[in-house]
């Protein structure tokens, strides 16, 4: 009996440290976070919005001083995402050819409204940006995209194929050994969404995901080197924003990714595609080599000494990859340190 009561005032303990603990969270984050701070541009670039049916307004960059087939670039989806992931690629092709970069629904400068955000939704507004620089003009634009972003891209590209001329995957989810099982009903939200997005917490739970502490961390398991301090500030800066924590939320939630993506998706591209990874401490690829074997239009190449972000920390090869990929040259070899 004694050690039973020792147990129940254990438990009333913890869970009274518990809720004071998220008490204080929650004050916290209701008076010393500022979720309003200035946001400057991705890029030194002319900025651009249009409305989108679905999505509402989108913002994306644009350089058209070059010649050529446009290209547009498509950034990940995490706590803090932005098109400034893309900056590098952006850089590189402006004054070269048309390039632009977008911002997807629920970040950087495009719109942030509490909605229910899906993988068909962000198909569609990558169709409408695409339509909106002239893709379906011009043959096609070729995409570069992101982590997650690779998925939505390949479902627009599946669903609208006239405006994908090819599409490049940098570390491409969708690729472990396993596919997950879609944990949502149709229409509805998941248990750990609703969970997430309580309105008691749900803006203290995001300011700790997005705290300078929690972005560096992350960043510096991206990449092999120092985290890019540009690319840390704009996260945090990005994560900080009215409306910010919607998006995210439906992320870390696991409503963005499309279980099956493989085989419904990936498999159905008429495209040609190219994959550049390496090593990625959120993504698998253990599936890749059989995939790209079974896929003719498909080829891989990996980026030695990158943790997901190539394009940040080893510029040059990844731009020597994608020039090889655009001219149908054959695959340069792998990339080593």
């Amino acid at each position: 009996m004694a050690q039973a009561r020792s147990v129940a005032t254990w438990a009333a303990g913890s869970t009274a440290a518990l809720a004071a603990a998220l008490a204080a969270g929650i004050a916290y984050s209701a008076a010393a976070v500022d979720h309003d701070l200035p946001l400057p541009p991705a890029m030194d670039a002319d900025r651009r919005t249009f409305h989108s049916l679905e999505a509402g307004e989108l913002s994306y960059y644009a350089d058209e001083r070059g010649t050529g087939r446009p290209l547009a670039l498509i950034h990940s989806v995490n706590a803090a995402a932005s098109a400034y992931e893309m900056r590098p690629l952006f850089e590189r092709s402006r004054g070269v050819r048309p390039v632009y970069a977008l911002d997807l629904p629920g970040f950087g400068f495009s719109e942030r409204g509490d909605r229910r955000y899906t993988p068909a939704l962000y198909a569609r507004a990558i169709a409408d940006f695409l339509e909106q620089i002239g893709a379906d003009r011009t043959d096609g634009a070729d995409v570069v995209a992101l982590s997650l972003g690779g998925e939505f891209v390949a479902r627009a590209a599946h669903e609208r194929p006239a405006l994908v001329h090819s599409l490049a995957l940098i570390s491409p989810t969708g690729f472990g050994a396993r596919q997950g099982r879609d944990r949502t009903r149709r229409g509805a939200d998941s248990a750990s969404y609703r969970l997430l997005a309580f309105p008691l917490w749900s803006q203290a739970f995001y300011d700790l995901l997005t705290s300078r502490a929690s972005i560096r961390a992350f960043l510096t398991l991206c990449f092999a080197g120092h985290p890019d301090a540009g690319l840390v500030d704009y996260d945090y800066a990005t994560a900080h924003r009215p409306g910010a924590r919607f998006a995210p939320l439906r992320f870390v939630s696991g409503e963005l990714f499309t279980p099956d993506v493989r085989e419904a998706i990936y498999g159905r591209l008429t495209q040609p595609v190219l994959v550049l990874y390496d090593v990625d401490p959120f993504v698998r690829f253990d599936a890749l080599d059989d995939f790209v074997r079974r896929h003719e239009n498909w080829r891989a190449m990996r980026v030695a000494g990158t943790k997901g972000l190539p394009q940040f920390e080893r510029p040059l090869e990844t731009a020597r990859a994608l020039d090889a990929f655009w001219q149908r040259a054959p695959a340069p070899a792998a990339v080593e340190e």
